[in-house]
């Protein structure tokens, strides 16, 4: 079988192992394994021819047929069965598939049986030139140093062609740059990227953008080409020496700057940016050097000026300073450019400020006997008015800190007496403030303070150091201890205390009791005889004398109160009440705890059932004072006086002919208007009332206007007009009354201001 195509075929002798030769033709009737190439990218419209398969068997006549199987048969490759011409009925790619492998069999077409074994064979897609070179990584981003040599190596870009780089120069690729020269380079062949000029200044120009091309066919004409971006950033480097824009500066301040207070803040320019541009400051020279000091702001790179030490206008009225600005990271490469440090000179004018005075010392320490009289001098302050007008000073004290006002200041010369008697045991230590103001400005105040120590002296007695309980067991032995004592005294003397006891002179000759001094501030108390009885004597009275050592020395005498008491066997007290022995043998003292509790309890069940029983019989109703909803209406009765009210009718100051208005409101108080004079007619008082009620009752029922709610309603009614006509004289001004008032100067003296204002006479008229 012979295979041709369009394309040289390359033909094997052997089925086993195939080979091809180019350019010979069959020489051996045989079923023979071709290839064949076919050009990708085909336009035409009519199907394209790729070969033709041939059998030796076939004679021509139609007898043989062929079929085609494998990877596109049927749908990109068919075959004509008699002659076996093979055509592509697709537009081929390469750069989809490169390769095709189909069988070819020649079939008898009466039997449908091979003629020849099946045979396999490739169909091998022929590149061109139609894919351009692409940048897969693009755009790009690189840096590099500022100040970098020529041919400082940036960054390599790479393209690819999807082109068959073993067929053609499809695929052969070369760079050139088209944006971004004379700044940069590309090497043709690698794509790297290179700096073309040198000394490119980062503060002049940071960032350049690069535009590169990628043209394949080894750059010739009729090559396919791609571009991509490069930005290229220039990073910083030391190349700057910071400079002061300045070669001096002045700042004023206050004298009453506080200490480290902020003065001032200086920066040196520098034109490096990050750790390039970190700087240190110092204080060279001047003579503030003790005065300020200079620090960094680490986020702002300036130098702050900061106060060490209290400003004082009087003292000295300026300092200057002269301050380095440095950087702290060096390049040795650009040590050329020049020092990479700067100096200024920084004055500062202290200003005065109107100060508080000063006193000489922060702390005053004085010292005073409790016995002082009133009016004893301890001590004197001075302050000073620090300002150059030296102002005087007024002296005073704080009473915040002397609330008992103890001490008094004279308020020109600063000396503090005593004004109250002292006491050592009270206060040993008085912790006063003293304010000093400026005599021409008075809001200037200084403050000094003063402890004062109260010095001791001996003017508290000794007294017991507790209280007492002492007993005695009834069968005590003469010699038997039966109480040690010791003693206290407030005072403070520099040696320590010394007491001496001893019996007063009414009871060192008694006979039950003695006293014996141990020389250790202490003594005790031992009995003279034996035995003692509660019958006859139950508490003993022991009064002692104690001394102490002072200069002059006090005494006092202090009652030390003895029980006798009924003991066991090991001397411990039971008890120690006389009364004990007239109480039946069987009832104790817990038995009369027992008995009170019951009683107690008793007494509280009888209040708690009395109380029960009070609030049951309460009415339930509220009482009327306090239910709003009962208390409707509420009347005041005005009677014929405080002496005389059964005597007068009521009904007499009633009236029911009242002028009502169909429309009035239930929720405000209603006006009331009555005529004037009507005519009396006496209605028992209970109907009065109802009357009113009943009437307002039904103006309530029928008036459109009253709310949807309860509400409370005020009337004020009096009741009918009384006979008596009314008492009043309020009207008596508006009527042409000519009652003579002139009885009233005949009263004396103390009417005489009535008679002047409502008497007729010549005396009165323009009074």
């Amino acid at each position: 079988m012979c295979l041709s195509g369009m394309n040289q075929a390359e033909l094997t002798r052997s089925r086993s192992k195939p080979y091809f030769q180019s350019g010979r033709t069959r020489t051996k009737r045989s079923w023979v394994w071709n290839q064949f190439f076919v050009l990708e990218e085909y336009m035409g419209t009519d199907p394209l021819y790729v070969g033709k398969l041939h059998s030796d068997v076939d004679k021509g006549d139609g007898s043989i047929k062929y079929i085609l199987s494998g990877e596109g048969a049927s749908s990109i490759f068919i075959i004509d069965e008699n002659t076996g011409d093979i055509h592509a009925t697709k537009r081929l790619d390469r750069e989809e598939q490169a390769y095709y492998t189909l069988r070819a069999q020649a079939l008898d077409r009466l039997t449908n049986k091979p003629v020849e074994p099946e045979s396999e064979f490739v169909i091998k897609i022929q590149d061109i030139n139609d894919n351009e070179p692409k940048f897969l990584d693009g755009p790009y981003t690189a840096g590099v140093p500022e100040m970098s040599p020529v041919g400082t190596s940036v960054v390599q870009v790479t393209a690819t062609d999807a082109d068959d780089p073993t067929y053609g120069n499809s695929a052969r690729v070369v760079y050139s740059i088209l944006q971004g020269q004379p700044y940069f380079s590309v090497e043709p062949k690698t794509g790297v990227i290179k700096t073309a000029l040198p000394n490119m200044d980062r503060e002049a120009k940071d960032q350049y953008l690069l535009v590169i091309q990628a043209k394949d066919m080894v750059g010739q004409n009729g090559g396919l080409s791609g571009t991509t971006s490069v930005t290229v950033t220039l990073t910083d480097v030391n190349d700057n020496p910071p400079r002061f824009p300045r070669r001096s500066y002045q700042y004023n301040v206050p004298e009453s700057l506080p200490v480290a207070s902020v003065v001032a803040r200086i920066k040196a320019a520098d034109a490096d940016v990050g750790a390039n541009a970190e700087m240190e400051y110092k204080i060279v020279d001047g003579d503030g050097l003790g005065v300020f000091k200079i620090s960094v702001d680490k986020d702002t790179q300036e130098g702050i000026i900061t106060i060490q030490k209290e400003l004082d206008f009087e003292a000295k009225t300026s300092y200057t300073l002269r301050i380095e600005a440095a950087n702290m990271h060096v390049d040795p490469r650009f040590l050329s450019l020049g020092p990479f440090s700067d100096m200024t000179t920084v004055k500062i004018i202290v200003e005065d400020v109107d100060e508080p005075p000063v006193f000489t010392s922060r702390l005053y320490s004085m010292v005073v006997s409790e016995a002082a009289k009133v009016g004893t001098i301890i001590g004197t302050v001075a302050a000073h008015d620090p300002d150059a007008s030296n102002s005087p000073v007024r002296y005073s004290i704080d009473r915040n800190t002397d609330l008992e006002r103890y001490f008094n200041i004279d308020a020109n010369s600063g000396v503090i007496t005593t004004a109250k008697s002292l006491d050592r045991e009270t206060n040993a230590v008085h912790n006063i403030t003293v304010l000093a103001m400026e005599s021409q400005n008075p809001a200037q105040i200084g403050r000094g303070y003063v402890a004062i120590t109260i010095l001791d002296i001996n003017d508290n007695a000794p007294e017991f150091a507790m209280e007492y309980e002492t007993t005695v067991c009834e069968n005590a032995q003469a010699g038997q201890v039966i109480q040690k004592i010791s003693a206290i005294d407030k005072d403070d003397p520099p040696n320590g205390h010394q007491f001496y006891f001893s019996l007063t002179a009414e009871a060192a000759n008694n006979h039950n009791f003695t006293l014996q001094d141990n020389k250790d501030n202490t003594a005790t108390i031992l009995t003279k005889r034996n035995g003692f009885r509660r019958q006859e004597q139950s508490v003993y009275y022991l009064p002692i004398f104690i001394v102490d050592s002072g200069s002059p020395s006090l005494s006092s005498t202090n009652t030390l109160t003895i029980r006798v008491c009924d003991c066991d066997a090991d001397g411990i007290a039971q008890t120690c009440n006389a009364e004990a022995y007239i109480l039946p043998a069987g009832l104790s003292t817990g038995a009369l705890i027992a008995i009170l509790a019951c009683v107690l309890t008793l007494l509280v069940l009888v209040l708690l059932i009395v109380t029960m029983r009070r609030r049951k019989k309460e009415p339930l109703i509220f009482d009327e004072e306090r239910d709003i909803r009962e208390n409707i209406v509420r009347y005041d009765d005005e009677g014929g006086g405080e002496e005389d009210t059964e005597a007068f009718d009521m009904a007499a100051l009633r009236n029911l002919n009242i002028m009502r208005d169909t429309k009035t409101r239930r929720d405000v108080t209603p006006e009331i208007q009555f005529l004037s004079r009507p005519t009396f007619k006496s209605i028992p008082d209970n109907v009065i009332f109802r009357e009113f009620i009943w009437e307002r009752l039904k103006e309530a029922d029928v008036d459109p206007c009253a709310p949807p709610y309860d509400s409370l309603q005020t009337y004020a009614f009096e009741g009918n007009g009384s006979v008596a006509e009314s008492l009043s004289s309020l009207d008596s001004i508006s009527s042409n009354s000519d009652q003579n008032y002139d009885y009233l100067s005949d009263w004396g003296p103390r009417f005489k201001r009535l008679a002047d204002m409502y008497g007729t006479g010549p005396d009165c008229l323009y009074s």
